[in-house]
């Protein structure tokens, strides 16, 4: 391996290792990806990609993620070791990048936080090995927001499902499984009737049929999992009209 390649391995993992993130360390995609860009920078020999000198090479595969104009970028690379690159051959460069095994396209909803930024900086004489270093920073910080955002929204989402499921039953509307008030059992209506079930120590259900919630109600089954249960249930539910 010649030291240009042997200098883009370390720069590869001194990257990796600087994350402040454990879960970004730990995360398999991550790991995944690292490995291939590892692969990629050492078969580079045989590359179709003549003008990717190591360095253009470390520095597109960085910026890729980070919403930077084409024409900043392009002036950037030209400035390192190789030959004369177009704007072609940057947007060609960097869509091949996109498309390769785990990796994905710029997120556009980080677009305009990134441009601004990148703009911001430009403005102040920041050079660009420290703008890419900026928005990477940058970059994990939204996404690591995105998906507290995206896990809050779910377990709103989750709940509210839980609550309306809740207030069906209440109402004395069919429904499926539902805790009522946080219990251990779920409570379910089916053709009319009330049913329960609970998971033993033993992690096997038992069927209700019940009247109240607080009633002991009659024993229908003990079943291994849910699904055995549920399926129990389509034919007890129905298989005669409910009494008044």
């Amino acid at each position: 391996m010649d030291s240009d390649r042997r200098y883009a391995v370390a720069s590869l993992l001194f990257d990796y290792v600087k994350s402040p993130s454990l879960q970004h360390l730990r995360d398999p995609h991550s790991v995944h990806k690292l490995a291939r860009e590892i692969i990629s920078t050492v078969d580079r020999a045989g590359s179709v990609w003549k003008k990717w000198e190591a360095q253009r090479e470390e520095i597109v595969k960085a910026a890729a993620p980070c919403w930077i104009p084409i024409e900043d970028l392009r002036t950037f690379l030209n400035d390192l070791p190789g030959p004369s690159l177009t704007k072609i051959d940057v947007e060609q460069r960097l869509r091949a990048i996109w498309e390769e095994p785990y990796t994905t396209y710029p997120n556009d909803a980080l677009r305009e936080g990134c441009q601004a930024l990148f703009h911001s900086e430009k403005a102040q004489g920041t050079e660009m090995v420290a703008i890419i270093g900026a928005l990477q920073e940058h970059l994990e910080r939204e996404e690591d927001r995105l998906r507290r955002e995206q896990e809050e929204n779910y377990r709103r989402w989750k709940e509210e499902g839980r609550i309306k499921l809740e207030q069906r039953f209440l109402s004395g509307a069919d429904c499926g499984w539902t805790r009522i008030d946080k219990s251990e059992a779920f409570y379910c209506r089916r053709n009319g009737r009330t049913f329960r079930i609970v998971q033993g120590k033993d992690k096997r259900w038992t069927l209700y049929r019940i009247k109240e919630i607080d009633d002991k109600g009659e024993l229908l089954g003990l079943y291994q999992g849910r699904g055995d249960a549920n399926k129990a249930l389509k034919t007890i539910a129905y298989a005669n009209e409910p009494q008044g």
